[in-house]
This record gives C-alpha cells, structure tokens and sequence, in this order.
C-alpha cells in the first residue's frame, strides 16, 4: 500500500518537452513536487516516478536492489517517450545518480543534477556499518527536517533506513562512477556547499569527468540536502527552467 503523499505524478502539459523527475534514497515524489508544479505551470508535462521499494514500507524496501530503482526510471521514461518528444531528466540525490545512469541506456536531451552523492558526507558513518551479510534486518532512524513554508505533504519519507540498502546505494554510486566517462548529454549541477549528505566536492567531480560538451556548475550557499525544498529552491527552479529553455 503506498503512504498517502507518496504516490506518483502525472502533469499534462505540451507533447514536445517531457521532464522526467527521479526522488532519492528513501524518499518519494512528493520531494520533487514543488518542482514538478512549477515547471508544468510553464507548459512542460511532467512525470515523477515512485521508485521501486519506496513510498511503501522500509520492509518492503529492504527486499529490493539498485536494479530495481533503476528500473523504475527506465519504466518511467519510456512513459513519457511515448507523450513527449524531448525529455529532460531531473534528480534529487540518489535520483540523479539514476538519472545520469539512464543517458547511458536511452536519449536523453538534458540531464540535471540535484545533490548528487557521488561521495558521501558522512564517510564515518559508512564505515560503521555491520557486515552486509549480517544486516539484511538492520535499520538505522532516519530524521525528518521540516521547510519553512513547504507543507508537510511535500515532504513524504521513511522515518528508518534499511541497512542493507545503504550497501546497494553504493553499488550504485561505484557503476555510475566507472560510466561517467560515457555521458554526453547537456548537463546542469546543482549543489549546495552547505550538504551534510552529498559532499559538495561531488559536483567538481561530476563536471570533471562527464564528457558533456555543454555543462554548467550552479552552487548554493545555503539550503541542505533537499534542495528542491529548502531556503534556495527558488533560484534552483530558476535555474533549471532557464537551462532547459537553452538561457
């Protein structure tokens, strides 16, 4: 059964420009959603997906690997291929690192960034983790921020963290890190300087390593993790809408 707030979004808007949007770790559309709401107010139809094992359970989530949440973006996409001519895929967190793997697979005409963890903040805490053999029962509390201005029903999210996946988490980061090479679509990075999660040094190796010929750093100051909620999501909306519309 999928948590109230935690379900998928489909916003009708033009057929040429489909935005595909990709939630994080743990998380569920509704932290996409603010956004996903902005920019079909400016004419584009947008998709935000549920990923496999989220919005339900971290039981259920537990029981699932990254092939599945990739999965889950690959359905997606070939949802709105058949709507939209174009399609641009956003992701916030573990969403981007998604994303960025599904240029690899399929056309995508843009790619955008949002805190992407290509490393992670809290090595320490990584390092702390039980054997994976050993962890397939583990959870880890998970705490919950509250956004100034942002209602509640944005910000849907397990409240624990199954262990195991932390392990699958990683798996994932390591193949889109050994694939960067491969990614030539027209990329923007968003990353906030002030990110407890994705270590901010993640965008310079991002932009050091894709072989976009287009592509573009923004940098916050001020908002955390969850930029598509936090103190500076307007400038990161604006930006965004500016870059898919080639400004």
């Amino acid at each position: 059964m999928i948590l109230k707030g935690a379900e998928p979004f489909f916003l009708p808007g033009n057929k040429e420009n489909g935005i595909l949007l990709t939630h994080g770790f743990t998380g569920s559309p509704s932290e996409m959603l603010l956004l996903g709401e902005y920019l079909n107010k400016l004419g584009y139809t947008v998709l935000g997906v549920r990923l496999c094992g989220h919005g339900t359970t971290p039981e259920d989530m537990s029981h699932t690997i990254w092939q599945d949440w990739y999965q889950s973006v690959c359905d997606g996409y070939l949802l709105l291929k058949g709507c939209c001519s174009q399609i641009t895929a956003i992701g916030l967190s573990m969403g981007s690192i998604l994303s960025l793997l599904l240029s690899l697979d399929y056309h995508v005409d843009k790619l955008i960034a949002l805190s992407t963890p290509l490393f992670i903040a809290a090595q320490r805490g990584l390092n702390s983790l039980p054997p994976r053999k050993q962890c397939h029962d583990d959870f880890i509390p998970k705490p919950s921020r509250k956004y100034p201005g942002v209602d509640e029903h944005y910000t849907v999210h397990y409240k624990k963290t199954p262990v195991i996946c932390v392990y699958e988490l990683l798996e994932c980061i390591n193949h889109l890190k050994i694939n960067l090479k491969n990614i030539t679509a027209p990329l923007l990075i968003i990353q906030s300087n002030n990110d407890h999660t994705a270590s901010p040094k993640s965008a310079q190796y991002l932009y050091d390593n894709v072989q976009s010929p287009s592509k573009k750093i923004l940098h916050l100051n001020h908002s955390g993790h969850l930029i598509t909620l936090d103190s500076e999501k307007e400038i990161v909306f604006s930006a965004i809408a500016d870059f898919i519309q080639n400004k």
